[in-house]
């Protein structure tokens, strides 16, 4: 059955799974390496599992004349998670790769890549064994599959085609990902996939650039936003490698040695055996083992995760821009300095071959990071409030004392419960040492514990005291950095609205003279651009707007001005103009709303195509209904509580919530530069009313955007007709140049081009909508009036920031929906397309609901 006959028999359910299914089939179709990559390693590591001894690749392979694993050891994986680690990566690096580049290079690329690999991962094992390296002469003889090294060799050389945004983020991912593994894991694949990284490289370079040597290749600058995420990245390294040897159960990395500073290494049951056996039973080192072996196997491990979680906490402040957390990540680097010396005395007198030169190695890391947090310092400016700093340090030593006074009370009156019967002093002194990792207390000296819980009411004091403090200063830290730093607002919007008013801007303009509406100015005063600040996203009502000179710069000193301060800018609802600036900027853009507009010089009500709107002035003649224009402030005290009734009604029967940011209300109508237009009949009852935003060029109205709109129980059919009609000839004999029947949100024209997945998306939400606000209709509505259509934009730099973009823009548009509302809504959502209705629907829709710009 085909996708059109599943719509017409009402599947509605089927026709999207049966649309997603083609889609994904029509991908497929065009990376046929991709997919027969997949197929092939899934089915023979489902029918021919242990053929990877034979297939797997080794020193003793090469040297044994079995060339042929170079080729073969990449159609084979370990595992279940291995499959589905390689097919994830496959379709990150080489199935894009493929539909940019072509299936003859991308494969061409991948075989290179995985052999090349191999063969520089033999090199380096010979060249190990020959100089006694324990760590690559222990790989000798062992063997190795999987398509990986390739899958990132073509990832690193398909980056150079990428824009530098996400040419540098894959670069960082993959990179990374290939030296930690290389070093804390270290086995045979992952020597070959830092070999296959380093062809991938240089590949991509010589062959994917307009570059024929590796002369001129330089780092490219990087925004704020763009450095901070780099940096956090960098600075989670030693937390990320630690955490790759807890998953992958491998340690034979030279930087492994030292992992269990970050996430603390099981004590086994035999150890503990060991040290408390015969004559050491009764000893401090009995003692530790039994207490290291005890918070290894609790909840209390925990607490050897700590370091682990505070990098991963600090670098997202730093991610966040936030100067705490970069000093937070000064002190927390020093700090891993002194304690990597301190374990390395300690562990220097047991340790043979070339520990030395793998504790520099591992010293370069949190070195490396201090560089580079001095280096991109001026990246970290943002000031938290005064109040978040208080509150956290007030959170974390509150719960120091209350943690510490709850463990030594109830501690002492369970003391029997213990063993040794601890004294009051020992219980007090044992209290820091449940909220420090075990394996720092030997490098300050001190012991792990001189008692252990015997009964489950002292286990749980004993073991949660440590974690219970953690998790709450972790949480708090974390809070203190996500939250929006220190904003002094100043109110420009007086010096805005004169730039408004002198220079103009697009037919949305005068929406920023809104309240909740910010403004930022140009540094000479030309051009100005309203925003409101959700989360960390600087939402924009439409462009920038002043002298038309001076729009351009504006974005981009705008946008400097976010990445000063931590903020994801966001264009909303621009016209062409500014997403031709933001073109040449790089950044990504989706059609959001269609603008229709009139031009008024040429304007005649004539012709069949005018059929509707002619009808609807007769109705109004022969119905004895008037059109009448005030502003909100001098309307009759009648028409303006008919007004109020009307909108309440609205409101009442829809059980929705009424959206605002660029869709006007009634509080936008009390401005008195703002004019209404209403319909009245013989006794003065209300039949509708529209308002009229003005368009200003010189201080001059030149053009008007319809705002607010509503149609009045019981009016005649055509009344909005009549009331836009008679708007339109009003502003025609009065001069203006144009008028704008506003934006229709999330529903555009059918210009022949094929969208992009994203703006599938927004007409699958513009669909979704129809049946509570009724976009699409209204948008149909507004062709009777024969408009120029204009699409409007949403613009911004970072297609990772999307979820954060449309949740921004989400509480924009509805800040004070309750959740009866959001799930009246969601049924609205889940009902499905109405039932269809005769000729007049579309006018219905406008005049029952609200009709403004998107």
């Amino acid at each position: 059955m085909t996708g059109a006959a599943l719509e017409q028999t009402g599947g509605g359910g089927l026709h999207r799974w049966w649309t997603a299914g083609v889609g994904v089939l029509g991908v497929l179709r065009k990376a046929p390496v991709s997919l027969g990559l997949v197929v092939v390693f899934f089915v023979l590591g489902l029918g021919a599992g242990g053929a990877a001894h034979w297939a797997g690749l080794g020193t003793d392979t090469i040297t044994g004349g079995r060339w042929w694993t170079l080729f073969t050891y990449g159609l084979w994986q370990h595992g279940w998670f291995g499959y589905l680690v390689a097919t994830g990566l496959t379709l990150i690096t080489l199935l894009p790769a493929e539909r940019r580049l072509g299936s003859f290079t991308a494969a061409s690329l991948f075989l290179v890549c995985q052999v090349g690999g191999a063969l520089l991962a033999i090199a380096a094992m010979e060249i190990g064994g020959a100089t006694a390296d324990p760590w690559l002469g222990s790989l000798i003889g062992d063997r190795t599959v999987g398509p990986t090294p390739g899958l990132v060799g073509v990832g690193l050389a398909f980056s150079a085609s990428l824009t530098a945004l996400w040419r540098r983020r894959l670069r960082l991912l993959l990179v990374t990902a290939t030296l930690l593994f290389l070093f804390y894991a270290g086995e045979v694949i992952d020597l070959a996939r830092t070999g296959a990284a380093l062809i991938g490289l240089v590949a991509g370079v010589l062959l994917l650039t307009d570059r024929h040597s590796l002369r001129g290749v330089r780092l490219l600058p990087s925004s704020h936003a763009e450095t901070r995420l780099l940096v956090a990245v960098f600075a989670s390294v030693a937390a990320l490698g630690p955490l790759i040897t807890w998953l992958t159960h491998d340690t034979d990395g030279p930087l492994a040695l030292y992992r269990e500073l970050f996430i603390g290494v099981n004590t086994s049951a035999a150890y503990v055996e060991a040290s408390c056996a015969g004559a050491l039973a009764h000893t401090q080192t009995c003692t530790n083992a039994r207490v290291d072996y005890a918070l290894a196997n609790s909840p209390a491990v925990f607490v050897y995760w700590v370091p682990l979680c505070l990098i991963v906490v600090i670098a997202v402040g730093l991610w966040r821009g936030r100067s705490m957390a970069w000093w937070a990540a000064v002190v927390l680097r020093v700090l891993m300095i002194l304690a990597e010396l301190r374990y390395y005395f300690l562990k220097r007198p047991s340790s043979s071959g070339p520990f030395t030169f793998y504790s520099i190695l591992q010293m370069c890391i949190p070195v490396s990071v201090l560089l580079v947090l001095f280096l991109t310092r001026r990246h970290f400016r943002i000031r938290a409030e005064r109040e978040t700093v208080l509150t956290f340090l007030g959170i974390a030593v509150l719960s120091f004392v209350v943690v510490g006074a709850v463990y030594i009370k109830f501690t002492y009156d369970a003391r029997t419960q213990f063993a040794p019967v601890p004294v009051f002093h020992q219980i007090v002194s044992d209290y820091p040492k449940r909220l420090v990792p075990p394996v720092y207390l030997p490098l300050l000296g001190k012991h792990l514990g001189a008692f252990l819980p015997e009964t489950a009411h002292a286990r749980l004091l004993w073991e949660f005291a440590g974690p219970v403090f953690w998790i709450i200063v972790l949480i708090g830290l974390f809070v203190a950095f996500w939250r929006a730093g220190v904003r002094r607002r100043v109110d420009r919007s007086a010096l805005a609205e004169e730039v408004l008013l002198r220079y103009g801007g697009s037919t949305l303009a005068y929406m920023t003279t809104w309240p909740g509406n910010d403004h930022w100015l140009s540094p000479d005063g030309r051009a100005a651009i309203a925003f409101r600040v959700i989360g960390s996203t600087a939402l924009t009502l439409g462009g920038p707007y002043g002298d038309p000179a001076a729009r351009g710069p504006a974005v981009a000193e705008f946008t400097h001005v976010c990445d000063d301060r931590g903020w994801t800018p966001c264009f909303y609802s621009v016209t062409q103009e500014t997403k031709d600036v933001t073109d040449r900027l790089g950044w990504s853009s989706l059609q959001v709303a269609e603008d229709t507009v009139l031009p008024l010089p040429d304007l005649a009500f004539t012709g069949k195509r005018w059929q509707d709107v002619r009808s609807a002035l007769n109705r109004a003649g022969k119905a004895g209904v008037t059109a009448h224009w005030y502003t909100w402030p001098t309307a009759p005290v009648a028409v303006q509580e008919q007004v109020r009734a009307l909108s309440e009604e609205w409101v009442a029967d829809k059980g929705l919530p009424e959206m605002g940011f660029t869709l006007g209300g009634l509080d936008e109508l009390e401005d008195p530069r703002v004019r209404i237009v209403v319909a009245l009949d013989e006794e003065g009852t209300l039949q509708g009313i529209t308002s009229w935003l003005p368009c200003h060029e010189d201080g001059e109205p030149v053009g008007w955007t319809l705002d607010f709109m509503r149609r009045g129980n019981g009016s005649f059919q055509g009344v909005m007709e009549y009331l836009i009609a008679t708007a339109a000839t009003t502003f025609k004999e009065e001069g203006a140049r144009f008028m704008s029947l506003s934006g229709a949100p999330l529903a555009r024209m059918d210009r022949g081009e094929q969208p992009a997945a994203l703006q599938r998306l927004l007409d699958v939400l513009g669909r979704a909508l129809e049946p509570a606000y009724g976009f699409r209709s209204l948008l149909a509505f507004k062709a009777k009036f024969q408009p120029t259509y204009l699409p409007l934009y949403m613009v911004y730099p970072d297609p990772a920031q999307l979820p954060a973009l449309a949740n921004a823009i989400g509480k924009a548009y509805l800040p004070h929906v309750t959740p009866a509302q959001m799930l009246r809504l969601s049924r609205k959502f889940t009902a499905g397309p109405p039932a269809r209705k005769p000729e007049r629907k579309a006018t219905a829709k406008e005049g029952a609901g609200e009709t403004r710009s998107g």
